[in-house]
């Protein structure tokens, strides 16, 4: 049913937070953002498409972008590194009609797509446009899938205007089924997992004088950000770290670094002879005492 891959996933597996010394000794030499640490932001619903479109074409590091929709259309969007067509693989349209239930199928026949782009995933951003029915429908499946996978997830959901009634209900409707999604839950519960709202209606007051066509961006911003301090700048300083310990470690206590001379320095002066004080040599046959201070058990010189 989805227009992406054929290669199925493996199951549920355990899950487990970021920590450096859950790897082995060395891991900071081949773990690399974007490739064994993955950043996935997912774009699920036609508006949340629009954010994160907007994300993606400021091409920020180490993020990979998925779009996911019930519109064949989503194939078209080259700013996301994945598209996701949840539809027959005919090509065939499939409406909606705003219908959450229709969209929850199409979901639901799509996971074993959906369990490939999460498979290994560390950080997931999951943002959903609700009111409609590839948003409010898709969304929890998708978010249960995500959870089972990542080792961290973060979900935005974005509510309509008041005036957008039916579909603002619609909305609310879909956030009190979140409750209800396990691993969600589970992982929220244990500290691992967040939900926050982005309601359209706080943009009357708050923002008065912001356009329409910028809601977009400006929820961009606010998504960009939190990528920024709560998954890139950790995961970045968490490698330093490691990386900064690693060279130290393998640094020999015992290693001296001499300090490089420039070519051309005059060597040191010698010392004078006299500098040195005067050795009494013993009278003939006279016993010469030898006296020597152990330190630390070292052994005194031999004499030659």
């Amino acid at each position: 049913m989805a227009a992406y891959g054929g290669e199925r996933a493996s199951g549920e597996r355990e899950t487990r937070p970021v920590d450096a010394g859950a790897f082995e000794d060395g891991w900071e030499d081949r773990l690399r953002l974007g490739q064994e640490l993955r950043i996935v932001l997912v774009a699920v619903g036609g508006g949340a498409i629009r954010i994160v479109r907007e994300v993606a074409q400021r091409h920020l590091r180490h993020v990979e972008t998925v779009a996911i929709n019930c519109d064949p259309k989503v194939q078209a969007y080259d700013e996301f590194d994945r598209r996701v067509y949840l539809g027959p693989d005919s090509g065939a349209e499939v409406d909606t009609g705003g219908s959450p239930l229709t969209g929850g199928v199409l979901a639901r026949a799509a996971v074993p797509a959906l369990e490939r782009i999460f498979e290994g995933a560390t950080f997931v951003i999951v943002v959903g446009s609700l009111g409609g029915g590839a948003g409010s429908g898709a969304l929890p499946c998708i978010l249960e899938v995500a959870s089972r996978n990542a080792e961290v997830v973060s979900a935005f959901v974005v509510k309509p205007f008041r005036c957008e009634g039916d579909r603002r209900a619609l909305a609310d409707r879909t956030i009190g089924r979140l409750p209800f999604v396990d691993a969600f839950v589970e992982k929220r519960e244990r500290g691992y997992a967040t939900l926050q709202t982005l309601d359209n209606e706080s943009l009357v007051k708050g923002q008065a004088r912001l356009p329409f066509a910028r809601i977009s961006e400006h929820w961009a911003n606010v998504i960009e950000d939190h990528i920024e301090r709560s998954f890139l700048v950790p995961a970045e300083a968490l490698l330093e770290t490691a990386r900064l310990d690693r060279a130290s470690r393998a640094t020999p206590m015992n290693e001296v670094t001499l300090p490089e001379v420039p070519i051309g320095t005059p060597p040191p002066a010698p010392v004078p002879p006299d500098a040195f004080p005067p050795i009494l040599p013993a009278a003939p046959g006279a016993e010469v005492e030898l006296t020597f201070e152990v330190v630390d058990g070292a052994r005194p010189p031999p004499i030659l």
